[in-house]
């Protein structure tokens, strides 16, 4: 490692240089990358749900649909309408009055359920199917292009009216008998009849997630440079010093965002936090770095005094006081600052290896989910945290070598106390410590295991988006939340599969149910049935069912829904597949509720094997992870008390990402402790010792890692992205309050243990 660390500083220029031109491909790749903004699709492929979903595609070229409602039009209107959404790109068809009966047909004449699916309160409502599935690139532009259209169409009838209107008034204007009480009665009805319309589904909401994110997402790392900069201004010893440190690690990001186009694609998740994380984690590695370059350059004014004859007392006085005055004048030859740039990436590179691999770990640990947005968090995390530790030992050194002048001017005390003394006060009160550890372990993990989650996506976006808004219109003039697909082999006779809608219809919550045999079943004459609502529903191998449904997506209700209507389909047919939001949803709660278990199991058994391989003992990693997991349960459990609902991620993710990263934080002060009492001391003064000498570096450590979390937390309009950036701000801090207060209790108070179960380090 020493030849390569001289290599490094040597190369310095060719590496700065080398940097920079590869940020060109990186943010090539970065640019290239495909971000995908629904959950839905990280489901595993050999469910029903998403097994239905190819075959839909594959055999009636439908992948996705939506629900589009009109109000205060004529229905020459919407035929008008329907027909031009029909010629956006990616829409197959949709589905209307008129696709079942001709517009010179009463509409009366439907059935009386499935007129009021399609009719309320003087609104109209229409099924948009689309070629493509609901997050391809094809139904994300015909969703923003008919939203476009439609409002285009918006402002033709409001104009025809307009005119009409102006018409009619100078005709009433003429006649006697019409007086102005009347005519205000007329202006208001007109107003109140201006044509409105809202599209609902699941990609009206991914294209307002879309837009919403990417509107964000500069704000967030803008936040997170700012806050980080702060913490890092108040504990470094240069002003330029941070800036230099946000270089590196923004360098290290980019590469880590470009090359995630070999991926393929990533999720909005990952995008939004990836940027944040990386810098929050991997900070300290430059702050070590530094650190570890400042002592080799005191080591060198050491040898230089000890050369010089200038006794060792004088030399500590003017240490204390600031940095040597040969430092400050930047009196260091190129070769000794070369020398000390070699040895601190030699003795960084090893404390940072042990440290990033229990990160590493985390991350891993959430590719063990079988809802694969864990594999896409996991693996660009993982992979951002190696880029961060190579680019702390190659290009950093590299910019703090070249920057070195600018960096002595910029030289100033630290603004952080030191917390010398810290570790006698806490080591007087540790058994308040252990006190509250056990009065708020038992409501800490009841809150953890309790906390309230939400599934639906709409939930974590602004009430005020239009995708919302109009999920809310077809809820409250319509009663529906959600629709079904339903499956059915082609040859199930028509005779049965009228008897299975009635049997359907009967189940609670059921508006409707709407198919080929269910409409030839009613009073409509086969030959009044279009060929193209057979070819809509209907192939040589399946026929589709669309059910209405009063129940929202992710609800208790909808889900004891989903299992009755999969049951009674079963019986009719038992390769029949209940497909859509709801379903796939219920799917995703099943899921995700294994995969918190495993991951669990997996983050805290791959963590444990790592400190025990680390510190050589059966008790430390005991110790340690007991004392991490008391600060997740803490921090899950908070939201349970507050009443706060979190995304349904948020306990897998910010567990195992708090357990990975924050650990780091015990092994420090635990790896202090055991070098203290393997040197003889008591074990108090050993903790006490240990508390001093870790207590800023775990203070810096954490309080980095909240500034590059907690901005984006409380700025951020999208839930699920605030809601997991305030957790693991928080429970950075709640991390370091366990290891600063807590760990050192449990170090005295399991010490004999700890001792015999421990290897002493060789030499």
């Amino acid at each position: 490692m020493k030849k390569i660390a001289k290599a490094i500083v040597t190369m310095r220029i060719p590496i700065l240089i080398l940097s920079l031109v590869l940020l060109v491909p990186a943010a090539a790749g970065y640019f290239g990358t495909k971000v995908n903004y629904d959950m839905l699709v990280y489901l595993p492929r050999e469910i029903d749900t998403m097994k239905g979903q190819d075959i839909l595609k594959e055999e009636f070229g439908t992948g996705a649909f939506s629900m589009f409602v009109t109000e205060g039009m004529e229905e020459k209107d919407n035929a008008r309408l329907k027909k031009a959404i029909e010629q956006v790109p990616h829409v197959q068809k949709v589905l209307w009055y008129d696709s079942i009966l001709d517009l010179s047909v009463p509409m009366e004449l439907l059935p009386q359920d499935i007129y009021e699916a399609f009719n309320a309160d003087g609104a109209t409502m229409m099924i948009i199917i689309f070629d493509q599935t609901t997050s391809e690139d094809g139904t994300v532009e015909a969703v923003r292009e008919i939203r476009e259209l439609t409002e285009a169409e918006n402002l033709k009838i409001l104009a025809s009216a307009t005119e009409s209107s102006e018409v009619q008034n100078k005709d009433e204007a003429s006649a006697a008998s019409k007086n102005a009480a009347d005519s205000a009665e007329t202006t208001d009805a007109q107003n109140n009849a201006s044509p409105k319309t809202w599209l609902a589904g699941m990609t009206a909401i991914l294209v307002d997630t879309e837009d919403l994110s990417a509107k964000e997402a500069p704000v967030y790392v803008a936040l997170a440079v700012a806050l980080c900069a702060l913490v890092l201004s108040l504990s470094m010893d240069s002003y330029l010093i941070p800036f230099v440190f946000l270089a590196s690690i923004g360098i290290a990001i980019v590469y880590n965002m470009g090359t995630n186009v070999f991926l393929g694609s990533i999720s909005y998740l990952t995008k939004a936090l990836a940027a944040v994380l990386q810098l929050g984690v991997t900070l300290d590695y430059s702050i070590f770095l530094w650190h570890s370059y400042e002592e080799e350059l005191d080591k060198i004014s050491g040898e230089a005094a000890a050369t010089t004859g200038i006794p060792s007392e004088q030399k500590s006085d003017t240490d204390k006081a600031s940095k040597t005055s040969a430092q400050k004048s930047g009196e260091y030859t190129l070769a000794q600052k070369k020398e000390a740039m070699a040895n601190a990436i030699v003795a960084t590179f090893s404390s940072i290896v042990g440290s990033s691999v229990t990160t590493i770990a985390g991350f891993i640990a959430l590719c063990f989910m079988s809802f694969t947005l864990g594999l896409d968090i996991g693996i660009v995390m993982a992979k951002g945290v190696l880029i961060g530790v190579i680019s702390c030992v190659t290009i950093l050194p590299s910019m703090i070598l070249v920057f070195d002048n600018a960096l002595e001017k910029t030289r100033h005390r630290p603004l952080l106390p030191d917390f010398r003394g810290l570790g006698r006060h806490v080591l007087k009160r540790k058994w308040i410590s252990v006190i509250v550890f056990l009065a708020m372990l038992v409501p800490a993990f009841y809150g953890y295991r309790h906390a309230p989650v939400y599934y639906e996506l709409d939930t974590s976006l602004p009430e005020t988006l239009a995708s919302v808004q109009s999920n809310e219109k077809l809820k409250d003039t319509f009663n529906m939340n959600s629709t079904h697909v339903l499956m059915l082999p082609a040859s199930l006779e028509a005779r049965e599969v009228q008897e299975l809608s009635k049997e359907l219809k009967s189940v609670d919550g059921v508006k409707w149910v709407l198919g080929l045999e269910t409409l030839k079943g009613s009073a409509i004459p086969d030959d009044f049935v279009p060929a193209k609502l057979e070819e809509a529903t209907k192939d040589d191998r399946w026929q589709l069912l669309f059910i209405g449904s009063e129940y929202k997506a992710a609800s208790d209700e909808v889900n004891a829904q989903c299992e009755q209507l999969e049951a009674i389909a079963k019986r009719h047919a038992q390769d029949s597949m209940l497909i859509g939001e709801a379903p796939a949803t219920r799917d995703l709660i099943q899921i995700t509720d294994r995969d918190f278990s495993k991951v669990n199991t997996v983050s805290i058994g791959v963590i444990f094997l790592i400190i025990l391989l680390v510190f050589r003992s059966v008790s430390v990693p005991v110790v340690l992870v007991a004392v991490i997991e008391f600060g997740i349960f803490i921090n899950l459990g908070i939201p349970y008390y507050t009443g706060t609902v979190l995304p349904f991620i948020a306990s897998i993710i910010v567990g195992t990402i708090q357990l990975g990263s924050t650990v780091d934080y015990g092994i420090l002060e635990t790896t202090r402790y055991l070098r203290e009492r393997t040197s003889g001391s008591e074990k108090s003064a050993a903790a006490a010792a240990a508390v001093d000498a870790s207590a800023k570096s775990v203070f810096v450590s954490a309080a980095s890692f909240f500034a590059a979390t907690f901005g984006v937390g409380l700025y951020s309009n999208i839930d699920m992205v605030s809601s997991l950036c305030t957790l693991m701000a928080r429970g950075a801090l709640i991390s370091m309050a366990c290891v600063i207060f807590l760990l050192p209790a449990f170090l005295t108070l399991f010490d004999g243990i700890i001792m015999k179960t421990t290897m002493k380090p060789k030499g």
